[in-house]
C-alpha cells in the first residue's frame, strides 16, 4: 500500500511570479474557459442551474481538448507554457478537472424551456446515450491514469483510448439543445475546440509514432553500473539532435518491449555527434533494458525538449544542486568555460556510480567546477546549512541557482536558496506520470508475466 504520502494529492507547482512568456499559455487557457460562460448566462431552463450545468459540460469538453493539444508536445507551446514538464502538469490537471466538471454536468438537469436544437430528436437521443457510455469510459480511463499501480506500458495503451469518450461527449454537446445555434459565432467557437481536440488526439496517437518519428540513432555502447545505465548513441543518418545544455528527449529503443517512448535528460555536450544518456534503474522498462542485449539496436530520439538552463544567459555566479541521477543535466554543461566555475553541491547515497564521481572530480581538478560532494552512506548529508556556511546569510542574492534531483531534496534546497536571497531559481521537475499510490509497476509486471506463462 505504500506510504501515506504516496496517496496525497500534490498541489500544482507554479513558476515564480515574474513576468515572462510562460504566462501566455495558461492565461489563454483560462481565458478561453471564462469567456465561454457568455452564451449560457441567460439560458431559459427548467431551473436556475440550467445554464451553469450546460456551461460546465462545455468546460469539461474544452479541458479535454486542451489536454489533447498539450499532449502533441509541439515545441512552440513550450515557450508559452514554460517547458514540456509544465505542459504535462497542465495536461494532467486538464484531464482530471475535466472529469470533475463532467460529474457536475451529469448531476444536474440541463434541459432548456426554449433553445435551438442541434439535431433531430432521434439523433440527439442517440448522441446522449453514446455520451453516457463515454462518461463511464472517461471515469475508468482517467482513474487508471491517476493510479501509479498500473505499469507504464499498459497504462499507455489505455491512455490512447481517451479520444473515444471525448468524441462521444463532443457529439452529444453538438446535437443537444443549446441557447445558441451551431452555425452562430459561439457555435463555431465550441465546434472549433471539439474539432481541434479530435485532430490533436489523432495526431498524437497515430501521427507522432508513424509520421513524426524523430531522429534515428544506434546504440554505440552500453555501460551498466549498480544503479545506472549509460547509453551512448551514434547517428544512423545525416540528421543529428540539436540540443541545448539541460534539455531532455524521448527515446524509443527499437527492440521488443522497449519501443515505447521514455523521457531522459541528455548528458552529452551541445554540438556533440554522439548523444549520451544516464538512466536510473527504477521501473519495469529500465529493468528490461538492463536484461536485453541492445548494443547496435536502432533508437528513435524525439526532441529535444525543456527550458531548464544550468547556466544563465547573463554572467552571474552559478550554484548547481543535484541529487543522484539529477546530475545528468549538469554534465552537459560542465565544459562550458564562458562563465566562472559553478559551485556544484552533489548528494548521492553511496559511491556505486564511481565513473560519474571520477568525471566530476576531474572537472573539479581542471577548474571547471567547484565540487561539494555529500555521500549519505558515509554520514555526509547535504542540508540547507551547507549553503549558508558556504555563502553566508543573503549570499545568493545575485546568483543563478539550478536544481535537479529527488522531490524532497529539490523542495528543501529551493526553500533554503530563497531564504538566502536567491531570486533566479531553475528546477528540472519532469514527471511524465504523476498520480496516487506507490509505484509497484515491477511487481505488477512480474505478476502479469507469470500469469501469461501459466
Amino acid at each position: 500500500m505504500g506510504r501515506p504520502s504516496d496517496w496525497m494529492l500534490r498541489r500544482p507547482n507554479f513558476r515564480p511570479a515574474r513576468l515572462g512568456l510562460h504566462w501566455i499559455g495558461p492565461t489563454i487557457l483560462v481565458a478561453s474557459l471564462v469567456v465561454s460562460w457568455q452564451p449560457f448566462r441567460h439560458a431559459d431552463g427548467l431551473n436556475s442551474l440550467t445554464g451553469f450545468t450546460q456551461y460546465v459540460g462545455a468546460v469539461s469538453i474544452m479541458l479535454m481538448a486542451w489536454s489533447f493539444i498539450l499532449a502533441i508536445r509541439a515545441k512552440p507551446l513550450e515557450i508559452v507554457f514554460g517547458g514540456l514538464d509544465r505542459m504535462y502538469r497542465v495536461h494532467r490537471w486538464c484531464g482530471s478537472l475535466s472529469v470533475g466538471f463532467m460529474i457536475l454536468h451529469v448531476s444536474n438537469s440541463a434541459r432548456l424551456r426554449t433553445g435551438i436544437d442541434g439535431a433531430s430528436i432521434g439523433t440527439a437521443n442517440l448522441a446522449r446515450d453514446m455520451a453516457t457510455v463515454g462518461e463511464v469510459m472517461l471515469y475508468g480511463l482517467v482513474g487508471v491514469s491517476l493510479l501509479r499501480l498500473i505499469p507504464y506500458r499498459y497504462w499507455r495503451w489505455t491512455h490512447k483510448l481517451l479520444g473515444i469518450p471525448f468524441a462521444f461527449a463532443s457529439w452529444h454537446f453538438y446535437t443537444a439543445t443549446k441557447p445558441y445555434d451551431n452555425a452562430s459565432g459561439w457555435g463555431r467557437w465550441f465546434t472549433g475546440f471539439m474539432v481541434v481536440g479530435l485532430a490533436a488526439y489523432v495526431l498524437r496517437v497515430f501521427g507522432r509514432d508513424a509520421l513524426l518519428r524523430g531522429v534515428r540513432y544506434k546504440v554505440e555502447s552500453v555501460t551498466h553500473g549498480p544503479t545506472t545505465t549509460e547509453l551512448r548513441l551514434s547517428p544512423a543518418g545525416r540528421r543529428t539532435l540539436k540540443h541545448r545544455a539541460g534539455q531532455f528527449a524521448m527515446i524509443k529503443i527499437q527492440y521488443p518491449g522497449l519501443s515505447e517512448p521514455h523521457p531522459f535528460t541528455i548528458a552529452s555536450e551541445p554540438g556533440s555527434k554522439c548523444v549520451r544518456f544516464l538512466i536510473r534503474d527504477l521501473g519495469d522498462w529500465t529493468r528490461l533494458m538492463r536484461k536485453r542485449d541492445i548494443l547496435g539496436a536502432d533508437v528513435i530520439i524525439e526532441g529535444p525538449y525543456g527550458v531548464f538552463r544550468p547556466r544563465p544567459t547573463k554572467h552571474k555566479p552559478i550554484i548547481w544542486i543535484a541529487g543522484g541521477v539529477g546530475i545528468t543535466p549538469f554534465l552537459s554543461s560542465i565544459r562550458d568555460s564562458r562563465f566562472d566555475p559553478p559551485h556544484l553541491f552533489y548528494a548521492v547515497r553511496n559511491r556505486d556510480d564511481q565513473d560519474i564521481l571520477d568525471e566530476l572530480q576531474s572537472a573539479h581538478d581542471a577548474g571547471l567546477i567547484n565540487l561539494h560532494l555529500f555521500v549519505s552512506g558515509e554520514g555526509e548529508r547535504m542540508s540547507p546549512a551547507h549553503l549558508e556556511a558556504e555563502f553566508g546569510p543573503r549570499g545568493l542574492r545575485r546568483t543563478h541557482v539550478a536544481l535537479c534531483g529527488p522531490d524532497a531534496l529539490v523542495r528543501d534546497m529551493t526553500t533554503a536558496a530563497k531564504a538566502l536571497g536567491a531570486r533566479r531559481i531553475e528546477r528540472e521537475e519532469f514527471d511524465m506520470r504523476q498520480g496516487f499510490g506507490p509505484d509497484i509497476s515491477r511487481e505488477i509486471d512480474d505478476l502479469l508475466n507469470r500469469l501469461a506463462q501459466d
